[in-house]
């Protein structure tokens, strides 16, 4: 039956006018008009927030409040990007037509987006041309016109094949560039890292937490980094990943090149939709944790829901040190209690100092502060890889139940609750998807890596840039706490002291 993430598709009904809907926030009837939606059916329990707590505050008294054998709570919207699919297709040699079980159509691809540098070619209808394919798009009375092209082949085997893995951050992070080009051009396969004993593997129907990590784009020196996000559903009858729901968080405060909108979204959306999809741009690797009871899944569901719902509110903004894919992910998993290992910032001592360095060279505070922000953050928090990393190694000791923790900590009720219900660990590889963009890479995890893959001469760097997009004032709410200073603030205060000082001690000098 088809689905969104854990949930029944016919749980939901499909909308293409956002704004008419009573029964999602006014801010993201904002966000998403003129966008398909699948939206909860009346009287199925959806997240709520508080007005007046910033979003930990507001998780973390929710956390305090709910077990996770509450129950299931629906995510608040369901971003499809089209609202008719096709399962079974196939597309002729020059994608200009495709077969179903309906018979034959003629395709069209959807609209380019304007910023968009790259689009399916020769090459992607060569890698789709006689492999099964679930395609997303609309129904014209002439033709399909295709919003997303998702192999079917892309699907867990009934049985993984066994992979000995350290539970190191350092052994997956070996994995994840242990292929040329991070994978990007090598086969999809799935691997497994640990499974129960007497266990058969991933049965279909059951419940399954997972961790996206994107790799680093080939045209895009501001990508490098990568993406992140955790996803929830259920294996698919024959394997399939394709209706997993990814929360994806992604600014929302400038329009996307890709057309993106941070929200959940299906996952053949998330990696395959043309102008959206990560599979596009870049390899990506999965971490997935399938699990012998809903509970943990639905609870993530939940308190995912709900940090959904006040970032449309605008209670807390994206910020790519302090509020990224990565630590927002980061943060919701820390808050429900599973205390994943903090690495901690780069240096403090190069951030002091590179401050005021970067500020001047570039002509900009802006920079400046930036450099400082990410130069302090906690480096699980910042990379996605990093975050990855330890999220995966920490969960195969929960698994193997090792000794030796960092800290020396007991596990948390949640780790507990984890460590319980886990079933099997896979890893996933997903290639990139041909097209005419560059072939994308593994994602750096350092300053030190960043600044060797970029061009040193800042003009020669390739950056799309992209408008603003303004979030209304009268949708802000008056309730709603003002975020808490950056670090760069403090430091810049410092420096201002430091110089007030040195300009004070000259003029006594000077006096004497």
């Amino acid at each position: 039956m088809p689905a969104y993430g854990l949930f029944s598709a016919d749980q939901f009904i499909v909308t293409g006018d956002a704004g008419s809907e009573d029964s999602i926030l006014p801010q993201a009837q904002w966000f998403f008009r003129g966008q398909t939606l699948a939206l909860p059916k009346a009287g199925l329990p959806l997240p709520g927030f508080e007005r007046s707590l910033s979003v930990w505050d507001d998780l973390a008294s929710w956390v305090l409040r709910t077990s996770p054998e509450a129950g299931p709570v629906y995510p608040p919207l369901v971003w499809l990007g089209a609202p008719d699919k096709i399962r079974g297709a196939k597309l002729d040699f020059a994608a200009l037509s495709l077969v179903s079980p309906q018979g034959r159509l003629p395709l069209t691809l959807t609209e380019r987006l304007p910023l968009n540098q790259s689009w399916f070619d020769a090459s992607s209808a060569a890698f789709f041309h006689g492999r099964p394919i679930k395609m997303r798009g609309n129904h014209r009375s002439d033709a399909f016109v295709a919003h997303s092209f998702w192999p079917e082949d892309f699907s867990l085997p009934a049985r993984s094949e066994p992979c000995t893995m350290l539970a190191r951050p350092a052994a997956f992070r070996d994995w994840v560039r242990a292929l040329p080009q991070g994978g990007a051009c090598s086969p999809f396969s799935v691997a497994s890292i640990w499974r129960r004993r007497a266990g058969t593997g991933l049965q279909p129907g059951q419940p399954v937490i997972g961790f996206m990590l994107n790799g680093a784009q080939g045209d895009d020196d501001e990508a490098h980094g990568g993406h992140f996000a955790l996803m929830t559903g259920r294996v698919g009858p024959g394997g399939e990943i394709d209706e997993w729901l990814v929360y994806n968080f992604y600014t929302l405060d400038s329009v996307s090149e890709k057309g993106i909108i941070a929200a959940p979204v299906p996952l053949d959306v998330y990696l395959a939709d043309l102008n959206s999809g990560q599979a596009w741009y870049r390899p990506s690797c999965m971490l997935l944790a399938g699990l012998r009871d809903v509970r943990l899944a639905q609870h993530l569901d939940a308190a995912l829901g709900r940090v959904f719902n006040q970032f449309y509110r605008h209670q807390f903004a994206y910020q790519h040190a302090r509020a990224n894919c990565a630590g927002t992910s980061i943060s919701v998993l820390r808050t429900l209690g599973w205390n994943i290992p903090r690495r901690g910032a780069e240096s403090w001592l190069k951030a002091f100092f590179g401050l005021p360095l970067v500020a001047f060279r570039e002509k900009s505070l802006t920079r400046g502060k930036a450099v400082f922000d990410y130069l302090t953050e906690d480096r699980t928090r910042l990379y996605p890889a990093a975050a990855f990393e330890e999220i995966a190694a920490d969960l195969l000791r929960l698994a193997q139940r090792q000794e030796g923790r960092p800290e020396g900590r007991a596990p948390s009720a949640f780790e507990q609750r984890l460590a319980d219900d886990l079933d099997e660990l896979l890893l996933v590889r997903i290639p990139q998807l041909p097209s005419s963009r560059a072939w994308g890479d593994w994602p750096v995890q350092s300053s030190h890596e960043y600044t060797a893959r970029v061009p040193a001469d800042l003009a020669q760097r390739k950056i799309i840039p992209v408008p603003p997009r303004p979030f209304p004032a009268a949708l802000r709410d008056p309730l709603a706490p003002k975020e808490p200073p950056l670090r760069s603030d403090y430091a810049l205060l410092a420096w201002g002291l430091i110089f007030l000082a040195l300009i004070l001690f000259i003029l006594r000098r000077l006096l004497a």
